[in-house]
């Protein structure tokens, strides 16, 4: 529409002629030629130079760049070592969990994918009353974003994504259910299930649970 006019009130535009089309503009054969033509040239132009070598291969170029492909999962790829894999629970020196319970990584968690059920330490035993246990702790790693959360949020460094491992695919969802047991069996890059956090342990009279049960 071309020209509007007022007329009468109203606004009407002003007709225009287009152009007739033709059986061979609406087959869209002589552009298909034209392209065709252009594709046919740089064909023969490049295969002409890489015969002469006036061209380098852009295939061996990307080979010597290193870029190949492999044959996954016969062969992997390894992860950077930042990179936030499957979650495990690190172990004391006698092989217990060291997580105490506290709920620092449920709650931390923005997609609730962490639950615990905390439990007491039986009578007698040397970390009753400073230090609970997880009874259960069970990860949903199909609702996990990998944020890292949990693991800022531990102040005894229990949980870590330091496996460099990922979730496999499995037939049911409950499979992707990650329990307390699974957790621990689960070890570090390094093959280890311990860490090197400097923290003290039950029976060191640096540690703050001694003071309270002499009741200082």
């Amino acid at each position: 529409m071309a020209d509007p006019k007022k007329s009468g009130g109203g606004i009407v535009g002003k007709k225009t002629r287009r152009t007739p089309r033709t059986l061979g503009v609406q087959a869209y054969i002589p552009e298909t030629a034209k392209g065709m033509k252009v594709l046919m040239k740089h064909f023969f132009q490049n295969t002409k130079e890489l015969m002469l070598g006036q061209r380098n291969d852009p295939v061996l170029e990307a080979l010597d760049d290193g870029i190949n492909t492999i044959s996954y999962p016969e062969q992997k790829r390894p992860y950077p070592l930042r990179n936030r894999g499957l979650h495990r629970l690190t172990v004391r020196e006698d092989g217990s969990p060291r997580c105490v319970a506290c709920l620092c990584c449920s709650t931390a968690c923005p997609a609730q994918c962490i639950f615990i059920e905390p439990a007491e330490y039986p009578e007698g035993h040397e970390r009753r009353g400073y230090e609970r246990y997880p009874a259960r702790f069970v990860i949903d790693e199909l609702r996990c974003i990998f944020c890292g959360f949990c693991v800022e949020a531990c102040p005894c460094d229990a949980i870590r994504m330091d496996t460099g491992e990922h979730a496999v695919p499995y037939d049911s969802r409950d499979q992707f259910l990650f329990d307390k047991d699974l957790l621990l069996s689960f070890t570090g890059r390094d093959g280890t299930r311990k860490n090197i956090n400097p923290r003290h342990e039950p029976g060191d009279p640096t540690h703050p649970g001694i003071t309270r049960l002499k009741k200082h």
